[in-house]
C-alpha cells in the first residue's frame, strides 16, 4: 500500500510540474515526495506523459524543447517570419512574438497524432503548456494562424476549424490584414502569390488524373485532390457550377496555377453555417 501512494503522490507531483524528491529511511525503503527534506536527491524522472522546458522558438508554429526536440505545430500554419533572404509574411512576427510570450518560463507536454514526424524530421504535435493552454488552438482562436488539416492527422479538426471561422468573422488578426484578402481567380496574376492564400471563383469542371481529381476554375487556375482522401469530401458533382473559396498554397502548374486540397475544411462555400 505504501507503494502504490508513493507512486500515485509521485504521478500527481508530476503532473502539476514539481520536482520530486528520494531518499531511503533507516530501514531503507524508499520514500517519494514533490516537497525537499534533508538527504533527498531530486530524481530524474521521464515518464511517458512529461512536461519539456522550451529552449527556442523558431516562429509562429515552430519550437525546440530542451532536449534537442524540433516541434512543429499540428493542425496550423502561421505566416513566415524573415528568413534566408525571404521577407516576411504579414502576421510572421506577431506571431512568433505571442508565441514567445506565451512560451516564456513554461514547460510543455507534447500530444502526437496519427504521425509522429514529418519528412524533415521534426516532432508533430499538439502542444499545452503547464497551464493546461492549447498552443495550437490558442493562435488559431487569436487569429495568429489558419487552421491547416494534413490527414491522417485529425485530431482536434472541429475545434480548430470552428476557431478559424469563429476569428474569421470577427477579424481578428490576419483575418483583418489585406494581404489575406481572397482573389478572385480572374485576378489571379501571372506571378501568383507567395504563401498562404485564399482563392475564389466558380468550379465549371472536373478533370482527373491516375494520382488527382482537379476541380477547374479557369484556364490559369485549379484545385486538386487526392484521390485516396475523397471520402473525406461531399460529392464534388456537388460543387460545380457553385461560387467557393479554396484555401492553401498555389504551385505553378503548365501555364497557370494549381493548389492542393487535403481537407474540406480547405473549401469554403456560400452555404456553410
Amino acid at each position: 500500500m505504501r507503494r502504490i501512494i508513493s507512486l500515485l503522490l509521485l504521478c500527481l507531483a508530476y503532473w502539476v510540474n514539481a520536482d520530486i524528491y528520494g531518499w531511503r529511511d533507516n530501514a531503507g525503503n524508499k520514500h517519494y515526495s514533490d516537497r525537499p527534506r534533508a538527504a533527498a536527491k531530486v530524481l530524474d524522472i521521464k515518464p511517458g506523459y512529461g512536461f519539456y522546458p522550451v529552449k527556442k522558438v523558431f516562429d509562429g508554429d515552430t519550437l525546440m524543447l530542451e532536449d534537442g526536440r524540433k516541434v512543429r505545430l499540428l493542425g496550423v500554419n502561421t505566416p513566415e517570419i524573415e528568413h534566408r533572404n525571404q521577407p516576411e509574411q504579414a502576421g510572421g512576427e506577431e506571431a512568433k512574438r505571442w508565441l514567445v510570450n506565451k512560451l516564456q518560463n513554461r514547460k510543455v507536454r507534447l500530444e502526437m497524432d496519427a504521425e509522429s514526424t514529418d519528412k524533415y524530421g521534426r516532432t508533430l504535435a499538439h502542444v499545452f503548456t503547464d497551464q493546461k493552454d492549447h498552443i495550437n488552438l490558442q493562435l488559431v482562436e487569436q487569429g495568429l494562424a489558419t487552421a491547416n488539416i494534413y490527414p491522417p492527422n485529425l485530431l482536434y479538426v472541429e475545434p480548430l476549424i470552428k476557431a478559424e471561422r469563429n476569428a474569421e468573422r470577427t477579424r481578428l488578426g490576419i483575418w483583418r490584414r489585406p494581404e489575406y484578402d481572397p482573389i478572385p481567380v480572374e485576378r489571379l496574376s501571372a506571378s501568383g502569390h507567395p504563401g498562404w492564400t485564399r482563392i475564389t471563383g466558380r468550379i465549371t469542371d472536373f478533370r482527373d488524373s491516375r494520382k488527382f481529381v482537379y476541380l477547374k476554375f479557369s484556364d490559369k487556375f485549379e484545385a486538386r485532390i487526392e484521390k485516396q482522401g475523397l471520402s473525406m469530401f461531399p460529392d464534388l458533382s456537388s460543387y460545380r457550377g457553385h461560387a467557393v473559396e479554396v484555401r492553401g498554397w498555389l504551385n505553378k502548374y503548365k501555364d497557370g496555377y494549381s493548389m492542393l486540397i487535403r481537407h474540406p475544411s480547405a473549401i469554403v462555400s456560400d452555404s456553410r453555417n
